[in-house]
């Protein structure tokens, strides 16, 4: 038995390595936006990042551990139930995920690199058939010293990954899988040296992309030709204001996800430091973005925010002050509201089935 579908439920990772559940399940309620936490299930360390499948029936997670595996789970009303023993992915520290093409994807953080698992029809997963390892590094000394691949993005034709690499300042884009699952590397796009590349959000027109800047407190808006899979950056864009840097916050600050509204007008960011999230206005033309301003995050450290299907609720998961804060979301002004919070130990991720 699936769940009640319709972003009704909420599926919360956690790093059990700092305390955390492994996966929460909660009731989200679709008018107030409120989670109603349900049960836990630990059976893989560390899944730090999910991701449901379309229909609604499975949901898959990585094991951000220096082993690296990832799992996959059939959804019940009881919670998530594993389909096998977590798959090792032949990388280490896998930090994101993403379905493409019949298989699951994995960044592989330590290791740099890709990882193709094939969903079997069961929705439980293979050995690897690929991975790709990236080369290079970039000027910061402690955090550039190789690749990291962070993020692994599937673009809206279906044809195109995106790997997105903090280690190397760069956007890898694959075609699809061949016959045996090998990825093939078409272009590497090199981003500003040092802005170290996180996480990245398309656009719902598909013609343009945002990428989060870990090192850099940055956006970096980016054309997007789906018929040539050609990415083309454009100005960079700070998610905190001036003042910030004025007061020594943004020193320490490190962006962690950005999600952009179902309307194209607004974008967020989160920001691990400045402890807030971030309001960004969306140019029309969907190539310029800019800052509006900055609200609390409602708790410590944000390592992912969240936007409910419905569009009016955006959710942040505070990793060292352990819990996920909702809020509702200003439709004039893109604004968000902070309405209410669960406590979630070493929260790193929200989903919606």
């Amino acid at each position: 038995m699936g769940t009640t579908g319709g972003g009704r439920r909420a599926y919360i990772g956690s790093f059990t390595a700092a305390g955390g559940r492994g996966i929460v399940t909660a009731a989200v309620d679709l008018e107030s936006g409120a989670l109603t936490p349900l049960h836990a299930t630990v059976e893989v360390g560390n899944p730090s990042y999910l991701v449901p499948a379309p229909d609604g029936r499975h949901l898959y997670a990585v094991s951000e551990t220096s082993d690296g595996a990832a799992a996959a789970f059939a959804l019940t009303e009881h919670g998530p139930r594993p389909l096998g023993a977590p798959v090792p992915v032949r990388g280490a520290d896998p930090t994101h995920l993403a379905l493409w093409a019949g298989h699951l994807l994995t960044a592989n953080y330590s290791s740099g690199s890709v990882s193709a698992l094939p969903v079997r029809a069961d929705g439980g997963l293979a050995e690897p058939a690929a991975v790709v390892r990236h080369e290079g590094g970039g000027p910061h000394p402690d955090r550039q010293e190789g690749a990291h691949a962070h993020a692994v993005v599937p673009d809206p034709t279906g044809r195109w990954l995106l790997s997105v690499d903090l280690g190397t300042d760069s956007v890898r884009i694959c075609e699809l899988p061949t016959a045996d699952g090998e990825l093939v590397v078409r272009h590497e796009v090199p981003l500003r040296p040092g802005s170290g590349p996180r996480h990245l959000a398309f656009h719902p027109r598909g013609g343009h992309a945002y990428v989060i800047n870990e090192l850099a407190s940055t956006v970096t808006p980016c054309r997007w030709d789906a018929t040539t899979g050609t990415l083309t950056p454009l100005a960079e864009t700070a998610v905190l204001p001036p003042d910030a840097d004025a007061d020594g916050e943004a020193a320490d600050n490190y962006p962690s996800e950005l999600v952009v509204s179902r309307d194209g007008r607004f974008a967020w960011a989160a920001n691990r430091g400045h402890d807030s999230i971030s309001v960004l206005a969306v140019d029309p033309s969907a190539e310029g973005i800019s800052l509006v301003t900055t609200v609390p995050c409602g708790g410590h450290w944000p390592r992912d925010l969240a936007l409910h299907p419905g569009g009016r609720h955006l959710y942040a998961a505070n990793e060292r002050s352990g819990d996920v804060t909702w809020f509702a979301i200003d439709t004039r002004t893109g604004v968000p509201e902070r309405r209410g919070s669960i406590e979630v130990p070493a929260a790193s991720c929200v989903v919606f089935v």
